[in-house]
C-alpha cells in the first residue's frame, strides 16, 4: 500500500510539474517537440539517448545538413575570428550552424551563420526561456528569428553545472560532424567531440598555437585521427557535401542555366577530363577552372579516380 500511495504521488508530481511547464511555455510562445513527431530531427533520433521532447523558442530548420561549431568560452581572437568565418561559410554553402550560445566560440559561430543570412541552432543547457550568457539576449532573440534555439530542459530550468555535459550530446546529435575551434585540456568541446564519435559523426579540429596551450585539446583530437579543419572547403570535403554555392564572385544566374555541355552528360554516368573538354570545346586548364566552379555550386561531383559525375541534388553522405 505504502509502495502504490508512493507511485501514486510521484505521479501527481510529475503531472503538476509538466502541466506548469506547459503552461509557461504558452505563455512565453514556445513550442514543444515530442520524439516520435514528424518535425522531431531524424538524426536526433539515431542517437543512444535522445531526449524524449525537445522545448523550441523559433522554429526548427530542416536538420539534413548540419554542421557543429563549438570550442573555448574564453577565445583568443584569432578563434573568434575562425569560428566567425567558419559559421558564415558553412551558411552560405547551405548548411545549418548548430552550437551551443555560450561566450567565446559559440557564439561567434551562430552570429557568421546570421551574418550570412542562413539558420542557426543554439542548443542549451537551461529553459529556452532563460537566456545564459545573459549578455547573448539580443543574439538568442535573432536565432529564434532565423532558426530555433532549443533545449531538452523545461521552461524556466536554470543553468546548472552538470546540464551543459548533458547538452552537449544534443549538439553532436543534431549534426553530421562537429568542429572544434581551440580547445584545451579540460574544455567541454572535448565533451562534446566524444559524444560525435560515440555517435559515429565525423570529428574535426582546426589547428592553433602550441605555446599558450590554450588549444591542446584540439591537437589532441588531431592526433587522435579527426580531420584538420583550416577553411570551408576542408569541411564540405570531409562531409562530401554538395550543395548550391557559387565560387567568389561567381554570377549564380549562371549556374542556374548550366551549359549545354552540362546538360548532355547523362545521370550516373562518369566522365574523365579528355572526355569533357570534348563535350565542350574547352582546353584542360580552361576546364579544370570550370569544373571546379561548378563543383562548388553543386552542379558537378568529383569520383574516384579524377572523373566527374553531373550532380543529381544536394547530398550529405
Amino acid at each position: 500500500m505504502e509502495g502504490g500511495e508512493g507511485a501514486s504521488d510521484l505521479a501527481a508530481v510529475l503531472r503538476s510539474r509538466a502541466g506548469a511547464a506547459m503552461l509557461a511555455a504558452d505563455r512565453a510562445g514556445l513550442g514543444l517537440v515530442a520524439f516520435g513527431d514528424q518535425a522531431y530531427p531524424a538524426l536526433l533520433t539515431q542517437i543512444p539517448d535522445p531526449p524524449p521532447a525537445l522545448w523550441v523558442a523559433g522554429s526548427l530548420p530542416p536538420t539534413d545538413a548540419t554542421v557543429a561549431i563549438v570550442g573555448s568560452r574564453n577565445a583568443t581572437p584569432h578563434a573568434l575570428q575562425v569560428a566567425w568565418r567558419l559559421g558564415e561559410d558553412l551558411a552560405r554553402a547551405g548548411l545549418c550552424v548548430v552550437s551551443g550560445l555560450a561566450r567565446g566560440v559559440d557564439g561567434a559561430a551562430h552570429r557568421g551563420a546570421l551574418r550570412a543570412g542562413g539558420p542557426t541552432i543554439a542548443v542549451l543547457g537551461c529553459g529556452v526561456d532563460v537566456i545564459y550568457p545573459p549578455e547573448h539576449a539580443t543574439l538568442s532573440r535573432e536565432i529564434a528569428a532565423r532558426g530555433a534555439i532549443v533545449s531538452e530542459f523545461p521552461p524556466g530550468t536554470p543553468p546548472r553545472g552538470w546540464h551543459f555535459p548533458r547538452r552537449n550530446r544534443i549538439i553532436s546529435g543534431l549534426c553530421h560532424g562537429v568542429v572544434v575551434v581551440e580547445a584545451s585540456d579540460h574544455s567541454g568541446s572535448l565533451i562534446t567531440a566524444r559524444c560525435a564519435l560515440a555517435q559515429g559523426r565525423e570529428v574535426m579540429a582546426v589547428p592553433g598555437g602550441v605555446l599558450s596551450g590554450r588549444n591542446r585539446g584540439a591537437h589532441g583530437l588531431l592526433r587522435d585521427g579527426a580531420a584538420v579543419i583550416e577553411g570551408v572547403e576542408d569541411v564540405l570535403e570531409e562531409l562530401h557535401y554538395t550543395g548550391p554555392r557559387a565560387a567568389e564572385g561567381e554570377d549564380t544566374t549562371k549556374l542556374k542555366a548550366p551549359e549545354a555541355w552540362l546538360r548532355s552528360m547523362a545521370a550516373a554516368e562518369s566522365y574523365d577530363l579528355e572526355a569533357l573538354c570534348a563535350l565542350a570545346g574547352l582546353g584542360a586548364v580552361p576546364m579544370l577552372a570550370r569544373l571546379s566552379r561548378l563543383e562548388l555550386a553543386g552542379w558537378i561531383v568529383r569520383d574516384g579516380g579524377g572523373r566527374f559525375v553531373k550532380a543529381g541534388g544536394n547530398v550529405l553522405r
